[in-house]
């Protein structure tokens, strides 16, 4: 096992006897990810992606509730500059972009709420496994910005109107069962330990198929998306220009979001 130590929080990674690499991150504020993180994270999946002992990927993160709670929001108090803010929200395009390139299927593991980034985090993952807790929302419009940067992986992976739905009320988790309808989740399980031998099980049969074939399948299935890397920047200025325009008064999405 490897493992990096960044501002309190953590990105591991665990390879065992099959192929399956195992990428999990933490951070104790509800794994909200810093921008240190979020590179960690995006040179982690480059990297594993790439090892030849690789077969399969999973994503994951620590702890029951929350699986993200989205981007830091103690970082996103002390931007002043737009260098600053595009460097902030270019922080999940990071690890979009990672998975998106990478020549390994990435299986997602997501046993808690999914806030704002984290929403795009599980819809960046090839196939996704949920566990019954893992309700979704993209909480940006209610701090003033916009989900801009998670939006093209999500408008792909659940359809413009579920983006739509979500992005505009802002205020409503959505349960795990309407994430799947839409697509996000293939799999909602009853509970973590189901969850956890659900995401196994799949892993194992991956591992087991033609890495060849697998690479080739995963190439079709991000077709389109070859202009993301600019894209991506494009959303991102965008969300630094409206946080700029409006630093005074932003109140913290955690607060907002996260509260029962």
């Amino acid at each position: 096992m490897t493992a990096g130590i960044l501002e309190a929080g953590r990105v591991t990674t665990q390879l065992d006897e099959n192929g399956i690499a195992t990428i999990s991150f933490f951070h104790p504020t509800h794994n909200s990810l810093p921008g240190a993180i979020l590179t960690e994270l995006a040179q982690t999946i480059t990297a594993v992606g790439q090892q030849p002992e690789t077969s399969v990927m999973v994503l994951r993160s620590e702890g029951k509730r929350t699986f993200c709670a989205g981007a830091s929001f103690e970082e996103l108090q002390r931007i002043e500059t737009m260098e600053q803010g595009m460097e902030f929200f270019m922080g999940f395009a990071k690890v979009i972009n990672a998975c998106r390139v990478s020549p390994k299927i990435i299986i997602g593991r997501v046993q808690g709420k999914a806030v704002g980034g984290g929403v795009g985090l599980a819809a960046a993952t090839d196939y996704c496994f949920a566990s019954i807790e893992a309700a979704v929302k993209l909480s940006e419009l209610a701090i003033g910005i916009g989900p801009f940067v998670v939006g093209p992986i999500i408008e792909r992976k659940m359809g413009v109107a579920a983006f739509t739905q979500m992005a505009l009320d802002a205020t409503t988790f959505r349960t795990a069962a309407w994430a799947q309808e839409k697509g996000l989740y293939a799999e909602v399980l009853a509970n973590e330990a189901a969850l956890d031998t659900a995401v196994q099980s799949f892993a194992r049969k991956l591992a087991a198929c033609s890495p060849h074939a697998l690479q080739e399948l995963k190439k079709v299935t991000w077709q389109g998306t070859e202009n993301w890397e600019a894209l991506l920047s494009e959303r991102a200025c965008i969300s630094s220009k409206l946080l700029i325009a409006n630093t005074q008064g932003v109140t913290s999405p955690l607060a907002v979001t996260l509260n029962k």
